[in-house]
């Protein structure tokens, strides 16, 4: 039986599905982006990449996270 995704990661299919991008380049660009905090970051996903709030959100959310354990 396959687990269900949890938490930001459950938002990648539709971010993939409506911007036609792999979550990698997302997370690509968001990892060059290291100067800026969160809402930084998730305020140039939206103005820069008309990405949704929800989406740039969980995108930099994952990101951060995976960068913090880093």
């Amino acid at each position: 039986m396959t687990e269900k995704v949890k938490g930001p990661a459950s938002y990648f299919p539709s971010i993939e599905a409506k911007y036609g991008q792999p979550v990698s380049h997302w997370l690509g660009l968001i990892a060059n982006r290291a100067d800026l905090k969160h809402m930084e970051i998730v305020a140039w996903l939206k103005s820069e990449h008309g990405l949704g709030h929800g989406h740039a959100n969980a995108l930099v959310a994952h990101a951060l996270r995976d960068r913090s354990k880093g």
